[in-house]
């Protein structure tokens, strides 16, 4: 946005997101990012590709209306999965001891994937990792591991370290958080409804952490003093568009998911990633 709009100038017109940032802009980003948030098509690749058709500030500048639309999607999850994930400490102890095995591997990839995660923006990088995603879910759609019936606790540890790793490679924008993990479930023999379950259940702790880990890093470096003033009814319209996208969508999505046919989401993402490069090499 020309910084001389409106008569203002570039002295007494500072440079903040939310001056750029309607109301509607921040309940469409809102409602996207509830609707893909359960689907595995990668919901920060949608938020980027609306945010460049928006005219909107790209990279970190609208980091803090982000985290507060991460917030809305985790806050239905919790509704949603309560009595799975009161179960977790009462009955299903092991369950939980898998969810936190699954974890170990994205802390240290955190870390590491950060310079690769800031510097992939462009469409033609959307795109790659995009189809990257893509074969994630032919994979887990074609490709299984013979089920056994009685699974081993070494076993179970194994898988959710597998399962984790693979979450980790869906810190680097493109590459879905539930077509890595619930692909690999599959492909691991997990019944589709567990891998499911599981990776919505994983999902919690993962966002909830993420969140938290991109507000200290804001502290950190004194970036949120610049990010606050992003307007509060923006953030809070996007946190309550968020939340309800994500209640409308997140049973439906469940009960798609369970039936693992992942080859329309496949295709989804192959076609739109291929669009991406293909629109990133003409312009």
């Amino acid at each position: 946005m020309d910084p001389d709009v409106a008569g203002s100038s570039p002295v007494d017109r500072p440079n903040f997101p939310w001056l750029s940032m309607t109301f509607l802009q921040a309940l469409l980003l809102g409602v996207i990012q509830g609707i893909t948030e359960f689907l595995p098509v990668s919901s920060s690749t949608h938020l980027t590709l609306a945010k460049t058709l928006m005219g909107l500030p790209p990279g970190e500048a609208l980091i803090l209306f982000d985290l507060l639309c991460h917030f809305g999607t985790l806050t239905i999850t919790l509704y949603v999965f309560w009595q799975d994930i009161v179960s977790l400490f009462t009955f299903r102890k092991d369950k939980l001891w898998q969810i936190a095995l699954a974890m170990l591997p994205l802390v240290p990839a955190y870390f590491l994937l950060r310079p690769l995660r800031q510097s992939i923006h462009g469409f033609g990088a959307l795109g790659i990792t995009l189809a990257m995603t893509s074969f994630l879910l032919f994979l887990g759609e074609r490709f299984r591991i013979k089920q056994i019936a009685s699974i081993t606790k070494s076993r179970r540890a194994r898988d959710a370290i597998c399962i984790g790793a693979l979450q980790a490679a869906s810190l680097i924008p493109g590459i879905s958080r539930s077509a890595s993990t619930i692909s690999c479930a599959r492909c691991l023999g997990w019944n589709t409804s567990e891998a499911v379950r599981f990776s919505f259940l994983l999902a919690i702790p993962t966002i909830f952490g993420g969140n938290c880990l991109e507000t200290l890093h804001l502290l950190k470096t004194s970036s949120l003093a610049h990010h606050l003033p992003i307007s509060p009814i923006c953030c809070l319209i996007g946190f309550g568009a968020s939340a309800v996208g994500a209640f409308v969508v997140i049973k439906p999505a469940i009960r798609f998911l369970e039936k693992g046919r992942l080859g329309p989401v496949a295709w989804y993402c192959l076609v739109l990633g291929c669009s991406l490069i293909i629109f990133s090499l003409w312009t």
